[in-house]
């Protein structure tokens, strides 16, 4: 059986401690301010959980469980009722290191194009650099 399973590591170093990272990314409602790729049109707490407008129209969002690991894991589950998990880290330098680096895999999904790939790593990449921004300040 053949395997198509593409999957690319995006990440950028910020010099900020890792927890202070995490604290920030870690919640919802600052993702309109760095995720554009899912929370453009904000996020907004609902009966359902967490709901964001994208193109495709309204998606749910599940976050992963408050955790001291860095862990910033998210289903979203598209309108068509697809279901992505999208594995997101903050990953500390080292001891006594202030400073970490946030790791965003993209995984291909079937029936997407090299260039919709490219154009969604793309947008990663950009998500992450406004984290970064926003974080160094």
């Amino acid at each position: 059986m053949r395997d198509d399973t593409t999957t690319r590591h995006i990440s950028v170093w910020v010099a900020a401690p890792a927890e202070a990272v995490y604290a920030l990314a870690s919640d919802p409602l600052t993702w309109p301010r760095w995720a554009a790729g899912l929370a453009q049109g904000g996020l907004r707490r609902t009966e359902r959980g967490w709901v964001a407008d994208s193109p495709m129209g309204e998606v749910l969002v599940e976050f992963s469980p408050e955790n001291t690991f860095g862990v910033l894991d998210h289903v979203v589950r598209m309108p068509s009722g697809e279901a992505v998990y999208n594995p997101l880290r903050v990953v500390p330098a080292g001891p006594g290191e202030a400073r970490c680096e946030v790791v965003f895999s993209l995984r291909r999904r079937p029936g997407v194009t090299d260039a919709e790939f490219e154009a969604d790593a793309a947008a990663v990449a950009a998500d992450l650099e406004a984290l970064r921004g926003l974080v160094e300040g």
